[in-house]
Order: structure tokens, then C-alpha cells, then sequence
């Protein structure tokens, strides 16, 4: 498998959400986006995916201004159009009308072509106890490692 550079996270949205399905994209970009995301300038709080007419765009993604990008720079937030067939589009707005799914981008990447991706998450909303449930099941896990691995140290000496 190529190696696959992570440029962006979401790493809220495995706590808010239940991720079901994922999908990779590719992203419409201006030069001055692609250039400040490379720099690692890129915010994936609170941002999804809408679909307009038969289109998929990311909203809500904060890139900031290249730092060289002078009179040319980008708006920070603007929506960018989401690069996807017309069939996977069309499936996705299935569920999301039928099933009360939402997309959200879980991570910008840069592809083994040097292209910049995203993945995209087919996610349902995680209920309060969901979400205590989950802190308590990592709890519960790296006590046990800990445990194991405090036993692990008695038996060799």
C-alpha cells in the first residue's frame, strides 16, 4: 500500500458520531489553499458536507490564508465543492434523507499522486451515554494493558 501523509484531522468527530461507511474524495482547491493545507493550516472542527443540486461541498472547513499568498489569498471559510461520481453522490443523499445520516469529513490527506483528499464519514449523532460509554470502555482498556503489562514486569525479575 502507498504511504498516505495525514494533513488534517477530525479527531472529534469519532466522538460525536458513529462513523458507519467511508468514502475518498477529491477536493476543488484554489493554489492558495492547496499551498496553506500543505503547510498544515487546516481546520476540520465542525465541518460537514452538504449536498446542492446533485452536488457534494464541504462547509465549515477552516483553511487559513497562505502565509505568501499576498492580494491573491482565499476566504478562509467558503464551501468547496467535493469531488465525487454522480452515482455515489446520489447514494449518499439517499441515506442521509431517509436514515438521518450526516457527512462529515474525517481527515485531509495528501494521496500517493501528491493529490489532497478527503475522507469523507457517513455518521450518525452519538447520544450522551453513547459517548460516556465509550470514555469508560478506554478506561477500562488501558487499565487492563497497564495491568498486563505491570505483570509482565514481576515475572522477569
Amino acid at each position: 500500500m502507498a504511504m498516505v501523509k495525514t494533513l488534517a484531522e477530525n479527531r472529534k468527530a469519532r466522538y460525536d458520531y458513529h462513523i458507519e461507511e467511508k468514502y475518498e474524495a477529491g477536493l476543488a482547491l484554489l493554489g492558495s489553499e492547496v499551498k496553506s493545507i500543505r503547510e498544515g493550516r487546516a481546520n476540520l472542527r465542525d465541518s460537514f458536507a452538504r449536498i446542492k443540486g446533485g452536488e457534494l461541498f464541504l462547509e465549515n472547513v477552516h483553511i487559513a490564508p497562505y502565509s505568501h499568498g499576498g492580494v491573491f489569498n482565499h476566504e478562509p471559510l467558503r464551501e468547496r465543492k467535493i469531488l465525487m461520481h454522480k452515482e455515489e453522490i446520489r447514494r449518499l443523499e439517499g441515506k442521509v434523507n431517509e436514515k438521518g445520516y450526516t457527512i462529515i469529513p474525517l481527515r485531509l490527506f495528501l494521496s500517493d499522486r501528491g493529490k489532497i483528499k478527503v475522507e469523507l464519514g457517513l455518521a450518525r449523532g452519538k447520544a450522551k451515554a453513547d459517548r460516556r460509554r465509550d470514555i469508560m470502555d478506554r478506561e477500562a482498556r488501558r487499565d487492563m494493558e497497564r495491568m498486563m503489562k505491570s505483570s509482565g514486569r514481576a515475572r522477569e525479575e
